[in-house]
């Protein structure tokens, strides 16, 4: 039975964003995957799972962070001009 490399706890790992904010935890050793970036590491899991929960707060995609501050916008317009 082999182990996944993801849960390796001596593992290398760098933490990656896209340009949706999301985070994904990514083994050093792996080709970075298109549209992603690293912002984190190169470092322990421990260390960079422990920069994804300080850092990502908000799980929702930035589109719909965007989408929904607009809307709460027009919202506030409408009942201003009532």
């Amino acid at each position: 039975m082999s182990t996944n490399p993801f849960d390796d706890d001596n593992g290398s790992f760098f933490v990656l964003v896209n340009d949706e904010d999301q985070h994904s935890l990514w083994l050093s050793f792996v080709d970075i995957p298109a549209g992603w970036r690293v912002v984190f590491g190169e470092s322990t899991r421990a260390d960079c799972l422990a920069y994804v929960e300080e850092q990502w707060t908000d799980m929702r995609p930035r589109s719909l962070r965007e989408a929904m501050a607009g809307d709460e916008r027009l919202r506030e317009e409408q009942m201003a001009g009532d």
